[in-house]
């Protein structure tokens, strides 16, 4: 289970043992290798400097359909670099991560910014209460096994408003984490097919965007 975003993905291929052979890991990472990441460093992934994750949010935010969101969820939300940005688009957005010191570098990232807040939960064994009109799951399912992510379209679908978007990022790079940044995408987009369709994508040499869009009927009762 996790609750952060990193710049470095995952590689490309097969699923299933082919990934362990690969020398992917076979169950989800937890919140230590998380706080083994942070221990050193406060920006391990350098999403505060990196051009990679400047363009990246740029991009994002071009993607997002609506000019603006009532209720925003960013899941894995590290130290606030895009919470800060989504800030303006939304009336109220809500951070996840499992890290405190990554919280408390958010919360003071965003103080000015009275409409962000953020909360410590590992994903998606916890969840926020509340439903959203827009998820960001930006660098975040590839840290998770097949079961977990599957698990993790179930909390979206629950949590996401009639109508509303889920925004899907992630890096098409070589790391061994559980999934590549296609798998997870793939992965996400199967299982949500039932009440987010895909709306529209995008795709880079680096990385890959995909937006989806719930229903206009309620969400959580379309699985």
């Amino acid at each position: 289970m996790l609750g952060m975003k990193g710049a470095a993905g995952a590689e490309t291929g097969a699923g299933g043992s082919a990934e362990i052979a690969a020398g992917r890991r076979a169950t989800s990472l937890d919140t230590n290798y998380f706080k083994g990441m942070y221990a050193t460093d406060s920006d391990p992934w350098r999403f505060a400097t990196s051009a990679y994750e400047r363009d990246k949010y740029a991009a994002t935010l071009a993607a997002l359909p609506r000019a603006h969101y009532t209720s925003a969820l960013d899941v894995g939300c590290s130290i606030g670099v895009f919470t800060r940005q989504l800030c303006p688009r939304c009336d109220a957005v809500l951070g996840l991560d499992v890290v405190p010191s990554v919280l408390d570098a958010a919360r003071v990232r965003c103080a000015d910014r009275p409409n962000a807040r953020f909360q410590l939960a590992a994903v998606p064994g916890e969840w926020p209460d509340g439903r959203f009109d827009l998820i960001v799951i930006s660098e975040v399912a590839y840290y998770l096994d097949r079961a977990d992510l599957a698990r993790l379209v179930a909390r979206v679908g629950s949590a996401l408003l009639p109508g509303g978007d889920v925004v899907l990022v992630h890096w098409l790079g070589v790391a061994h984490y559980q999934l590549s940044g296609d798998d997870a995408a793939e992965g996400f987009i199967a299982g949500a097919r039932g009440f987010a369709p895909i709306l529209k994508q995008a795709r880079t040499a680096e990385y890959r965007l995909d937006v989806l869009r719930s229903a206009a009927s309620d969400a959580g009762s379309a699985r």
